[in-house]
């Protein structure tokens, strides 16, 4: 009993004294006899709260990283699906125009050669039994194609259809060596026949058949056009010629030309169905880059 009385009164001191002394300190203001005790208890118990807060934090955010995890993998994944699809849109987008651009130029073509054609696009490179040079193509009987028709691009010749089915057709390039067209010099009347040499169509072997004519670097070579315009339409151009070898004592001269198309890289082309009721000539030739 009288330590509890002890107890009370010591407790009922201490907490008079604590309110004579916060009375002190709140009248007196700055001037206050306790401010140094009042910085040293700010200073301890803001050290010890800073120092358990920078130990919280990072087990906090070690704890948030965890279970935020799966979201942000799944989030992550989302954003690599969106970006691939924006990728496939914009190449897409970039392949429609470029084919766009390829048929309007073939038509172009077609249009300023009076060639009546099927527009049909490459699906595949195919060899054949005694053909190396072939492609496939997505029209066929179905859609008045035939075997033995003209195939063209936007810049020149392209080869001849060798088999066509309702759907399909394949077409021999005019790069094939065992490929032969009759063309002929722009501007004249001397004719030849271009073969194909393989070396993966850039070059066309051209043979003139009149050894006596002049055979240049530069010249240009248009299709002579076969009876009944099949195989080959006449005018499509076919290519520039880039060297020629000397041939003495031969009765033909041989040139080696650079076709205007690039026969490996196809994409756009089209079908001669109807030939033109006239020979273009040079008409449908591509402007000279020194006249335009």
């Amino acid at each position: 009993m009288n330590d509890s009385r002890r107890a009370r009164l010591i407790l009922g001191v201490l907490l008079t004294a604590a309110l004579i002394i916060l009375t002190i300190d709140h009248r007196t203001g700055d001037n206050s006899p306790l401010r140094p005790l009042r910085a040293a208890g700010s200073y301890l118990f803001g050290t010890a709260e800073q120092f358990g807060g920078g130990l919280v934090r990072p087990v906090g955010g070690f704890v948030h990283a965890i279970l935020s995890a799966p979201a942000a993998k799944e989030r992550i994944e989302a954003l690599k699906a969106e970006n691939a699809k924006l990728r496939a849109g914009l190449l897409a987008g970039k392949l429609d125009l470029d084919r766009a651009k390829q048929l309007k130029q073939m038509l172009g073509l077609s249009g300023a050669g009076g060639y009546k054609v099927v527009t049909a696009n490459v699906v595949a490179r195919r060899g054949q039994p005694g053909f190396e040079d072939a492609v496939q193509i997505d029209v066929g009987t179905g859609d008045g194609v035939r075997p033995e028709m003209t195939v063209l691009n936007g810049d020149g010749l392209i080869g001849r259809v060798l088999h066509a089915s309702v759907r399909s057709s394949t077409v021999v390039l005019l790069s094939d060596p065992a490929s032969a067209a009759g063309a002929r010099l722009e501007g004249g009347k001397e004719i030849g026949v271009v073969h194909g040499v393989g070396e993966h169509g850039r070059l066309v072997q051209f043979r003139l058949l009149d050894s006596t004519a002049p055979l240049t670097r530069g010249g240009r070579i248009v299709s002579f056009g076969s009876q009944h315009g099949s195989p080959y339409v006449p005018g499509v151009p076919i290519g520039v010629i880039e060297r020629v070898e000397s041939t003495p004592g031969e009765l033909t001269r041989i040139a080696y030309a650079r076709p205007y198309a690039d026969l490996t890289a196809l994409d756009v082309v089209g079908v001669v169905v109807e030939a033109p009721k006239r020979d273009p000539r040079d008409a449908v030739l591509p402007a000279k880059e020194g006249s335009r």
